[in-house]
Order: structure tokens, then sequence, then C-alpha cells
């Protein structure tokens, strides 16, 4: 039975209309992105079948487009489709963070640093530069590593810092292992990097740290 024939209300579409998407399974979502199904599957069995292949959404989401395409269902078109999608609301969000001042939305900035860096299956070191009045003024991505650590050179943030004229940052890199406790050298380089940048007058406000679905703050556990 193909998706057209079950129920008004048990088809993903109509049931996003009508209750939104926060009612909707990852299953359900991710087959309203596909829109159609392979021989003998319907779009649900179809995404059902992809969950568990790749263990949920969000490796799915982080695959690198030779895995991605591989998939039985899925290919080029696809992935593009996926990565327009994504890369729209990672713009979608830094513009609502540019508009906002950083301190007062907390949310916003770590939602932002998730969309971010949340998928990536290396680690990637940013910085969120702030003016005076600590709003955002630049996203930068500084330093890409491994699958467990990324060589930060002091030396690069300062410049960075100078080059947008800024006042103050936050610093944020991804556990790709999905643990977002800080390291030793977590709390090693964000010292580091506190010290080169006060001679600069730079304030260091936080060092975010990204996993799975959770965060860390350097500051807010008085590592800073």
């Amino acid at each position: 039975m193909g998706i057209n024939d079950w129920p008004a209300e048990e088809r993903p579409r109509e049931k996003l209309l009508q209750r939104g998407p926060a009612a909707l399974t990852d299953a359900e979502l991710l087959a309203i992105f596909l829109r159609t199904g392979v021989k003998g599957k319907s779009a649900v069995d179809l995404a059902r079948g992809l969950l568990s292949e790749y263990g949920g959404l969000r490796p799915l989401l982080a695959a690198e487009r030779q895995q991605f395409c591989a998939s039985h269902g899925l290919g080029s078109a696809k992935y593009a489709q996926l990565q327009a999608v994504m890369e729209m609301s990672r713009r979608q969000l830094r513009e609502s963070l540019k508009r906002l001042d950083a301190l007062t939305s907390p949310e916003r900035t770590r939602d932002y640093l998730q969309a971010r860096l949340g998928g990536y299956p290396y680690e990637v070191f940013a910085c969120l530069f702030l003016d005076n009045r600590h709003r955002v003024i630049e996203y930068e991505e500084l330093f890409r590593g491994t699958i467990d650590g990324a060589s930060v050179h002091p030396r690069e943030v300062v410049r960075r810092a100078l080059l947008h004229n800024a006042a103050a940052l936050i610093l944020a890199h991804n556990h790709p292992s999905g643990v977002a406790e800080p390291s030793q050298a977590d709390n090693a380089i964000t010292q580091r990097l506190k010290e080169a940048l006060a001679l600069i007058d730079v304030r260091v406000l936080d060092h975010i740290i990204v996993g799975a679905g959770e965060m860390t703050s350097l500051a807010e556990r008085g590592l800073l």
C-alpha cells in the first residue's frame, strides 16, 4: 500500500500541515524530504531503513557525499538538495544571531553553533567575533583536524580578531565522539587563547564544546 492510500491523518505531509513538524517522527520527516519510495517500499519504509542503516538522523545528515549517494534510494540529486536545505537553515540562524545580542540570546547562539559544528565527523575549531556591545560581527571556522583533535594556533586567532576589530569573542569546537566534556587540552588552549587575546584587549566570553545533541560551556563550569 502506498502512502497515498493511507488515512489522511497518517500521511506525513498532511500530518505536518495539521499538527506541525514537531509531531512527526524522524522517519516521517525524512520521508517528506525523500518524497518517493522505491520499488516495494513507501517513502516512510525507505526512511526507516535508512535511519536503521546509519544509526539515526544525525549520522545520516552528516554522511560524506560518497557514502550518502551509495545508499539505496538516495543519490547526487538528494545529496545536493539536503545540503541546500541544511545551508539555508544555517544562514537563517546566522542572520537571526547577527540581529541579536549574543549574551542575551544564549539559546540562539547555541542553536547556531550546534547547526554549524554538530555534524562534522572531524574536529573543527571556530570563533564568533563580537563587537563592544557583544553583537556578532562574524563566525569563522579557523582550524580543522582529525576525528580526535585539531591544532589551534593562538597567533591566527589574534590576527583574525584584529582583522574584524573584535572587542570580544566566543570560542567553539566540536567533539566528533559526541561527548561534550572538556579535556585537559581544551582547558589548556582556552587559557592560552585568553592570555594571548588579553594582550590586545579582546575578551574571551566563553568556550563552547558541541557534542551529539549536548553542549558544554566552560564559562558556566567556571573554567574561564
